[in-house]
């Protein structure tokens, strides 16, 4: 770091140290805890941790930083996939994980206003007395509400209940300026100016930081029923898939693991499923509609190449398979320890999700690698969990060409290079080809609401 970058750090923790004793950390294993870790991207720590409390306290940190031209990188629950929390150009992560608060919950509005450190796990745990839920699910209870928004997540119920995009009503952010803005009010629509909610949805920390958030609820379903169901090949099952909710089937997730996925989860759950191309589907709704649901996706499964249909309806049963779903990435990095995991998220359009699954299967078989495939397919919107020796070079570089594949095949079919992972450090590269001139305009609203530049730099463009 240049002496004078190292100074106007000095003089920035000097004034935050004061502002917020006992609350700012520059030690080596806290500033570690606070970079990438979870796959391939290098971890890149922050020089300082600071723990804010308030949207005040945030708005105070932010305007230090701005005196002081020192990076700041918003840091939730940590269980990012792109680098969003790494530090590449130094600076200090603001960790909200002691802004955890439930500021309100109405049960008539079906919404709540929340911090935006509580985590979707702690959420859902203090709804449930009132019969409601926040439903969507990216597959781990740790993830925070607010890297949730900034990521514009979704995950397995998006089906259903849509992404964070969808159940976002409005947010509390602080700007680049230090200012603070909350960008709608609670009703469910508005016609009244630009929609600067989902402008910072999906920003990633870019172009302000998130502290508080107004969220759609939902009623917990009055029956929760779970299938699965094998199939002969992967295309088969993606068919199934996109019929199933061209039908309109009330299905809440439908998910799909392959082969070597089965067998990893298999080894890791306990499970004894057969290693075939395997769906896991979720009906909510009444008990006679779900019971009619899945009579209809049997038949759809069957004339698929489906077999070795089955429901469950008890609660042990249902937690039992979606936690071997959500575990799946784990189960990977079990399966060949040692590996780094890269785990890959592209999205298309449903009558395009069969054949690019295919060929993408065909890709990894072609090109040697160890990368099970999942997804949510009831979106078009699938994974490869691709586990690589870090140290063979050979291997990485048939990594790398096939993510650029991957990617290309996407862009083919009006798909995108990411579902719901988002942009990152990880996939920069992919943004021209995705937006052409549209990064343009994108670059210019970065400009004018971050001009030095502070908020999570290095990220997107």
């Amino acid at each position: 770091m240049g002496s004078d970058r190292q100074d106007r750090l000095e003089r920035f923790l000097c004034a935050a140290t004061a502002f917020l004793p006992n609350r700012l950390s520059t030690a080596e294993a806290v500033c570690r805890h606070h970079a990438n870790g979870v796959t391939l991207v290098a971890p890149e720590p922050p020089s300082a941790v600071v723990w804010p409390e308030t949207t005040e306290e945030v708005a105070h940190i932010v305007r230090l930083a701005g005196e002081h031209a020192i990076p700041l990188i918003a840091f939730g629950g940590g269980t990012s996939l792109e680098g969003h929390v790494n530090a590449p150009l130094g600076g200090v992560s603001v960790d909200l994980s002691r802004m955890d608060a439930v500021l309100a919950v109405r049960p008539d509005d079906l919404d709540c206003t929340v911090q935006a450190g509580i985590t979707l796990e702690r959420l859902n745990a203090e709804l449930r007395a009132t019969g409601l839920f926040f439903p969507v699910d990216p597959g781990s209870g740790l993830a925070t509400l607010g890297g949730m928004a900034s990521t514009r997540a979704s995950g397995t119920t998006t089906v259903r209940y849509g992404s964070m995009r969808d159940n976002v009503i409005s947010l509390t952010a602080v700007l680049a300026s230090g200012s603070i803005i909350r960008t709608a009010r609670r009703a469910r629509k508005s016609a009244a100016g630009y929609d600067l909610t989902h402008l910072l949805v999906g920003a990633e920390g870019t172009l302000g930081i998130i502290t508080e958030l107004t969220l759609k609820l939902h009623g917990v379903p009055d029956t929760v029923m779970c299938a699965l169901a094998g199939f002969d090949s992967l295309d088969g099952a993606c068919r199934a898939s996109t019929l199933a909710i061209q039908a309109g089937l009330a299905v809440a997730r439908i998910e799909l693991l392959d082969c070597k996925q089965i067998q990893c989860v298999n080894a890791a759950s306990g499970l004894a499923m057969a290693e075939r191309p395997t769906l896991f589907v979720e009906f909510h709704g009444s008990a006679p509609a779900c019971r009619a649901d899945f009579e209809t996706f049997t038949e759809i499964a069957r004339d698929e190449g489906g077999h070795d249909l089955a429901s469950a309806t008890s609660e042990d049963e249902r937690r039992r398979l979606w936690k071997a779903r959500h575990d799946a990435l784990w189960s990977v990095k079990t399966m060949w320890p040692g590996r780094q995991v890269i785990v890959t998220d592209i999205a298309v359009p449903l009558s395009a999700l069969a054949a690019c699954v295919s060929e993408t299967a065909a890709d990894i078989a072609a090109s040697n690698l160890i990368a099970p495939i999942v997804g949510h397919v009831g979106d078009g919107n699938f994974h490869a969990i691709v586990a690589v020796d870090p140290d063979d070079g050979d291997e990485r570089q048939r990594v790398e060409a096939f993510l650029q594949r991957l990617v290309a095949r996407a862009h083919a079919v009006d798909g995108t290079a990411t579902g719901e992972h988002g942009i990152g450090q990880g996939k920069k590269a992919y943004m021209a080809a995705e937006h052409g001139p549209a990064i343009d305009a994108m670059r210019a609203i970065k400009g004018a609401l971050d001009p030095l530049g502070i908020l999570n730099p290095g990220k997107i463009f």
